[in-house]
């Protein structure tokens, strides 16, 4: 055996191997949010943000401990907590939309499901719910700390209203949801390490190679192009030379990647800082803009 047959065994396994990823979790159609039942859903998927925002700092608290979680931290939290490609947004995909009488209600289950309309729409709501809010119930949970139920009257009836009025009836024609279908372990596991993967060199969302460049090696690394200089006990050898050759790789890939994240945890750390001064600033300079036309107004009466 050659070093040309080993090195196409090797690439076949690697194509036999990103199939069967690709097929696992890239194939599944992806579910449409149905708008028309939000304003159903919409107290309670507040009530449960609230919840899960409260819960989510705890922990997050519980890990840095004793270091403080700063407002940053939170911000984080609450920008990504109704993002579903974020592993902030998980707890969306233990909810089922039942529907009882004439209402809808969110039934919580015991494992992660998979992801359909249902899904969707309540990460439309939670997304409605919170809008341009996501820095203000930072602030407020920051500076406040509150308990579970403060947090809940302040995010869903003081900031956004969203359980300021009793949602309507759901009509009678309306079409049943999809059926809950829990996910296996195996696939949650690979859902989760794809989205911690997220960002980082090589990660999903990065150009990869495409099928056809892995069959025919094209555009792909290779040193030697000839065979004339290859080793009779290079066969025997092959376990050896690929653990020096990888640890080789690996001492500047972890350098390179560490270098990469650092770099981009610190400019997305520098960016919200800069943001949330900003809207800082834009808020106190329109309280004085709105303090200053009440003034004018009334020393012209």
């Amino acid at each position: 055996m050659d070093r040309k047959l080993v090195f196409n065994l090797l690439f076949c396994g690697l194509l036999l191997c990103s199939s069967c990823i690709q097929t696992s979790y890239c194939a599944k159609p992806a579910g449409v949010a149905r708008k028309d039942d939000i304003p159903f859903i919409k107290c309670q998927v507040c009530e449960k943000l609230a919840k899960e925002l409260f819960e989510q700092v705890r922990d997050k608290q519980a890990k840095i401990s004793p270091k403080k979680i700063s407002e940053y931290e939170i911000i984080e939290i609450s920008e990504n907590v109704c993002n579903l490609k974020k592993q902030e947004a998980d707890w969306m995909l233990k909810i089922d939309i039942v529907e009882k009488g004439d209402r809808l209600e969110l039934v919580e289950q015991d494992s992660e499901g998979q992801c359909g309309s249902e899904c969707k729409t309540i990460e439309r709501a939670c997304q409605e719910v919170i809008g341009y809010y996501d820095t203000d119930v930072a602030e407020y949970i920051y500076k406040k700390k509150p308990q579970m139920h403060s947090l809940t009257k302040f995010l869903c009836k003081d900031l956004t209203e969203a359980c300021n009025t009793k949602p309507p009836p759901v009509p009678k024609g309306r079409e049943p949801g999809e059926t809950f279908v829990p996910k296996s372990a195996k696939e949650a596991e690979m859902e989760k390490m794809l989205k911690s993967m997220e960002g980082m060199p090589g990660a999903p969302g990065m150009k990869m190679y495409s099928r056809e460049e892995l069959m025919s090696g094209k555009n792909l690394d290779d040193e030697d192009g000839d065979d004339e200089d290859d080793e009779p006990s290079f066969p025997s050898n092959l376990g050896k030379l690929m653990k020096e050759k990888e640890s080789m790789k690996m001492d500047w890939k972890q350098k390179m990647r560490k270098g990469i994240i650092d770099a981009g945890e610190s400019a997305k750390k520098h960016a919200t800082k800069m943001a949330f001064r900003l809207q800082k600033w834009w808020k106190g300079k329109k309280a004085s803009f709105t303090q200053h036309n009440s003034k004018s107004a009334k020393n012209e009466l």
